[in-house]
């Protein structure tokens, strides 16, 4: 073998190497958003919505590690804890709120009309409530409010804003993010939007699973 085609040969052994790490990462699920789980939506799509009353839609750029959906964690109606990824086989809105962000009491009536509209089998809007006093006060003010459809959630510590905080997709309240059947995230919004409105049932439509 001469003497230059033994560089040539090793180069391409290290670039197939880094190709098949690549792969690998991708393809078994080190990587929330790999080509087996997280193709099923398409973000063109998704950013070809993001109009009018949801505009402020980010679509989501770069791969989610593994397991981020199970660190946004919070308790359930039951007491119980739960995360983004017992939600898996659902498109989820996982939305944080607090009784002391107005914005976030604003969009309220707006995520219980969604929920109500397209609540079900293939869909949940999971408004998590972050307030770390007075616990007593969101659910009476959802009550008086009127609002019935959504399910309550809670994280009295709010860590999970913090964790949407180090991760860079949290700077301030109300925040939305949007992840699909799989429990990869589509995108986010920061402030409040309008999700009953007809172009918010539209970007959640087209993140919902096939119907069975």
């Amino acid at each position: 073998m001469s003497k230059l085609l033994k560089p040539a040969l090793a180069a391409i052994a290290v670039v197939v190497a880094i190709t098949a790490t690549a792969f690998g990462l991708y393809g078994t699920g080190s990587f929330g958003r790999n080509g087996g789980d997280c193709g099923d939506v398409g973000t063109g799509d998704l950013a070809r919505l993001a109009r009018g009353e949801v505009a402020a839609f980010e679509v989501a750029n770069s791969p989610d590690k593994a397991g981020f959906a199970r660190e946004l964690a919070f308790d359930g109606p039951d007491g119980a804890r739960r995360s983004v990824a017992d939600f898996r086989g659902r498109a989820v809105l996982l939305n944080l709120w607090a009784t002391w962000c107005e914005p976030c009491k604003r969009e309220m009536p707006a995520l219980d009309k969604l929920q109500a509209e397209l609540g079900g089998p293939r869909f949940e809007v999971v408004a998590v409530n972050v307030d770390t006093r007075n616990l007593d006060r969101p659910k009476a003010w959802l009550e008086d409010t009127g609002i019935r459809s959504l399910a309550y959630f809670s994280d009295k510590q709010a860590k999970i804003f913090q964790t949407l905080r180090r991760a860079g997709l949290a700077e301030g309240m109300p925040t939305t993010l949007l992840f699909d059947a799989h429990g990869c995230r589509l995108g986010r919004v920061s402030g409040p939007a309008e999700w009953a409105s007809p172009e918010g049932l539209a970007l959640v439509r087209a993140a919902l699973p096939p119907a069975s």
